[in-house]
């Protein structure tokens, strides 16, 4: 038997919900990989540049909400978060974010080999080694998000304006 409090309408639980202490142990991994991405010096538009550009690729909604209004709230542009879909055919992104929107996407779907190995090359020539590991951290942590996201089906819900 289950409990549906709080639940969807169309029978979906909310995962995080239903199993607090695993939902809790990813907070925790997103707390320490947020802390690691500020030690190796990456800002917090190129992250949540990365969990934006993950969260496309996956399709989730919610997390789309929740970091978009980050990466404003960081300083990121209304104009950028508009071509990030499209960002290998502006100009309007830097070398560095370039090489980890391209090893975020590698990380998202790894089963391209060649894409893959282009994107570590290109993040070697511009991103430290601390660097690397903490763009790929974002990425993993952000797709567990996302998969936690859109399999509870995590409404986005208009927010009331302020006064």
């Amino acid at each position: 038997m289950s409990d549906t409090a709080g639940a969807p309408a169309d029978g979906r639980i909310y995962v995080d919900k239903q199993s607090p202490k695993a939902y809790h142990a990813l907070v925790q991994t997103a707390d320490a990989v947020r802390a690691t991405a500020a030690e190796a010096g990456l800002d917090r538009v190129l992250v949540e540049l990365v969990n934006l550009r993950v969260s496309q690729l996956n399709g989730c909604a919610y997390c789309l909400d929740v970091h978009t209004r980050a990466a404003l709230r960081a300083g990121e542009t209304t104009r950028r978060l508009g071509v990030l879909p499209a960002w290998r055919d502006t100009e309007l992104f830097t070398d560095r974010e370039r090489a980890a929107l391209a090893l975020a996407e590698a990380t998202t779907d790894p089963s391209d080999a060649l894409a893959r190995e282009r994107a570590y090359d290109s993040a070697r020539r511009v991103l430290s080694d601390e660097e690397i590991s903490a763009v790929i951290w974002v990425a993993i942590t952000i797709n567990a998000f996302n998969r936690v996201s859109i399999l509870s089906g995590h409404p986005v819900r208009e927010t009331p304006a302020r006064p």
